[in-house]
C-alpha cells in the first residue's frame, strides 16, 4: 500500500525536513537541499530523495545535469492526508462528544453556594 511506504518515510527526521523545505519552497535541486540541511552530507540528502520519491512524497524533475524535487501532491501524499484527517476528525468529534457529555453532568450538579460560606 502506498499509504504505508509514505508512512515509512516519513518516519525519518531528516526526510520530514526535506519534505517541509519543499513544500516551503515548491522546488529545489539535490544540492540546495543539501545546503540548508547541515545535519548530515550530500550523498544522505540524495538518499533520504530517492526513499521519498519511492514512497511517493516527492517528484523529480531533470533539467541537463540537474535534478530538481518537490512534493508530489497527487502521489501517496494525499492518502496520507486523507487519513490523517480522517483520524484527526474523528478524535475531535469524539473529544466533543466527551466534552459536551462533561458539560451536561456539570450543569445536573451545581457546585457548593461560595455565598453561603
Amino acid at each position: 500500500m502506498a499509504a504505508d511506504l509514505a508512512f515509512d518515510a516519513l518516519a525519518d527526521p531528516i526526510r520530514r525536513e526535506i519534505l517541509t523545505l519543499l513544500a516551503e519552497r515548491d522546488e529545489c535541486s539535490a544540492g540546495e537541499l543539501s545546503e540548508q540541511i547541515s545535519r548530515v552530507g550530500r550523498t544522505a540528502v540524495s538518499s533520504h530523495l530517492r526513499v521519498l520519491r519511492t514512497a511517493g512524497l516527492v517528484a523529480e524533475r531533470r533539467d541537463g545535469k540537474f535534478r530538481f524535487y518537490s512534493v508530489d501532491r497527487t502521489g501517496a501524499a494525499q492518502d496520507v492526508i486523507r487519513m490523517l484527517q480522517t483520524l484527526f476528525q474523528s478524535s475531535l468529534e469524539e473529544a466533543k462528544a466527551a466534552a459536551e457529555r462533561a458539560a451536561g453532568r456539570g450543569a445536573e450538579r451545581p457546585g457548593p453556594d461560595v455565598r453561603a460560606m
